[in-house]
């Protein structure tokens, strides 16, 4: 297959990084013309988040942000401020025009897939964006946790290449982070972001708190498997969620998807199977229904 150069393929990564810093400066400097979401999506990792983002993208009342599908400002890049926050997104006067033009009120999102699974996140972005929404997609955690681990070996975050030692590795690498990232708001753990395999499939564990952050009913929970198979009606769901109707067309695409470069021996598969079979029991709940993988 032949490789199609594009200009951006082209431009130094340099380049990229002083014409970002120079984005966001500027959009810090406009902060309070600026809008703040409405909406993020939240998680989990690899569950289709991508996906889902540019699914969402392509509707003209919602409005992503500027730059970046992950801002990654709740988790990583709270001390940045506000302003810096907001500069990440369209201003008003771009809202006022597409008010106009449909007739909606838009609502502006960023999908920062690490904020379901950060301590200090909910709290963080219940405090700063009151009646904000919240999607989270979830996926077989078994299947999930091998995505995630072939994931980091391919950006060359994970030197464990062997996802069986990987997943027992992680208790090690895990121990007591989670207690020091709520003491401490300014410390980052680069395992507990990128190295979490097991931990980011116990789904409820996380949409527990969340819930009573935000509220229960701000908080919508796909189940991606359906949204793959059944895109059209997911997406429906998450336009009556948002309170918008359905304009125009709408391409739907597995994004980002990985092949395993390390295999899952059975025993750990079955290992995993039944560690999630509670969790999976208390997801259905917020699914309205046993969750795909299990059916």
């Amino acid at each position: 297959m032949t490789h199609r150069t594009t200009l951006r393929d082209r431009i130094p990564t340099q380049i990229k990084a002083v014409v970002g810093r120079s984005s966001r400066t500027f959009g810090r400097l406009t902060a309070s013309s600026r809008m703040l979401p409405g909406l993020l999506v939240c998680g989990g990792q690899r569950c289709g988040t991508t996906s889902l983002y540019r699914a969402l993208a392509q509707h003209p009342a919602i409005l992503k942000p500027v730059l970046h599908k992950g801002v990654h400002y709740f988790d990583t890049d709270y001390r940045r401020g506000p302003a810096w926050y907001r500069g990440h997104f369209p201003t008003q006067a771009t809202a006022a025009r597409i008010a106009d033009r449909t007739g909606l009120a838009p609502v502006a999102f960023e999908s920062s897939p690490y904020y379901l699974y950060h301590p200090l996140a909910a709290e963080r972005f219940a405090r700063d964006l009151p009646g904000v929404k919240v999607i989270v997609l979830v996926r077989d955690p078994v299947e999930r946790a091998w995505s995630h681990h072939a994931h980091e070996v391919a950006r060359g975050f994970e030197p464990i290449t062997d996802f069986d030692a990987a997943v027992e590795a992680e208790a090690s690498r895990l121990d007591g982070v989670e207690e020091r990232l709520r003491a401490d708001p300014a410390l980052y753990s680069f395992d507990h972001q990128h190295h979490a395999y097991t931990a980011r499939g116990r789904y409820t564990d996380y949409l527990e708190p969340l819930a009573r952050h935000v509220g229960r009913d701000r908080v919508l929970v796909l189940d991606s498997g359906e949204f793959f198979s059944r895109p059209e009606d997911a997406f429906e769901r998450v336009l009556r969620f948002l309170g918008l109707p359905w304009i125009g067309e709408f391409t739907f695409a597995r994004h980002n998807a990985r092949g395993r470069p390390s295999p899952m021996s059975p025993a750990l598969r079955e290992r995993l199977t039944e560690h999630y079979e509670p969790y999976d029991e208390r997801l259905a709940e917020w699914l309205g229904g046993v969750p795909s993988w299990r059916r």
